[in-house]
């Protein structure tokens, strides 16, 4: 078929043109960049095409402990001062930049349009943190809102875990822990999620240049956040193809249902519908969305795609039924 030779051909027209419109700009790739300044690259770009800010009724800043005292910063979002299911969101940036004020916009929208809390976490960082440090925090988190949240107005029996990118692998992996000690999730809310631990699949080949993710970003995020090679099969970077101490798979039987909304143009999605496989075959119930003409990152692009808004508003929608039958149980 012609796409596979022009891959570019795949993007809708709006898509295109940011993706040219970044071509164009010739900032230097984030690749090029120490650690530092690609956060504060990353920062400085993170709301250009971003939806305008959505006002919320309460935003509050705390810090949340790690299992190493550390205090982890988290802004918990809330579209009324009721108590409110919550959502325990993890931004991307492949576990090297990102952080609560890049993904505001985004917090925002799934706050007002899933009518939940949304706390949002602010991890620590690769190199200075490597994994699985940024596992331990999530987790960490997830499980302060259990011990805690109810002292913020938060409804912890209606409790759900999401993220973008490496934020969805996080999210993934908390989705398998809490299944591990007992603690019944509503739901798992996944952007673009990694899931494998070596990039061999076909979408990575076919859109490793030119499609706002490139692979040398890919592994230059990995090389930052892998301890050594053998960490890129562990399952709590691989939830798809790492294994455990005993070698085997994860199990995923009866983790928190799936909702996964992919980009078709990333190198992402190849492995995001094979984890997807796995899952259902476990029989975990997943619902399954793939953006046409989209790349990694579209859903922080809603002022030039419409797909961005069209995303969130199937991922509150997903939000608003876990937590609604949730009532009902």
């Amino acid at each position: 078929m012609s796409h596979h030779r022009n891959p570019k051909a795949l993007l809708t027209p709006a898509m295109h043109h940011v993706v040219e419109r970044m071509a164009r700009a010739g900032h230097l790739p984030l690749h090029a960049l120490t650690p530092v300044q690609a956060r504060e690259t990353y920062a400085a770009g993170a709301g250009i095409l971003e939806l305008p800010l959505h006002a919320m009724a309460c935003i509050e800043a705390f810090t949340v402990p790690a299992r190493d005292g550390f205090a982890i910063p988290v802004r918990l979002y809330g579209p009324s001062q009721d108590a409110l299911p919550v959502l325990v969101y993890f931004h991307g940036g492949g576990f090297t930049i990102g952080g609560i004020a890049t993904h505001d916009g985004l917090c925002r929208q799934l706050s007002h349009l899933g009518r939940c809390a949304v706390l949002s976490v602010d991890y620590r960082l690769a190199p200075e943190h490597k994994f699985p440090v940024a596992v331990n925090d999530a987790w960490d988190a997830v499980q302060w809102v259990v011990r805690e949240g109810s002292g913020h107005r938060l409804n912890v029996a209606h409790l759900a875990v999401g993220g973008d990118s490496a934020g969805g692998t996080l999210a993934a992996v908390c989705a398998i822990l809490a299944r591990d000690a007992g603690l019944a999730l509503r739901l798992q809310l996944l952007f673009y999620p990694g899931c494998a631990g070596h990039q061999r699949s076909d979408s990575h080949h076919r859109f490793a240049q030119g499609f706002v993710l490139e692979e040398p970003h890919i592994s230059y995020f990995f090389n930052h956040y892998l301890r050594t090679p053998a960490d890129r099969d562990d399952w709590r970077f691989a939830p798809l193809d790492g294994t455990n101490e005993t070698g085997d798979l994860a199990e995923l039987a009866d983790v928190a249902p799936v909702w996964m909304g992919l980009a078709e143009c990333d190198p992402l999605v190849d492995e995001g519908v094979q984890y997807a496989d796995r899952l259902r075959m476990a029989g975990v119930p997943v619902d399954l969305e793939i953006y046409r003409g989209m790349v990694h990152e579209f859903i922080k692009m809603g002022r030039a795609v419409p797909e961005a808004a069209r995303a969130h508003g199937d991922a509150a929608r997903a939000l608003r039924t876990a937590f609604k039958e949730g009532f009902c149980a």
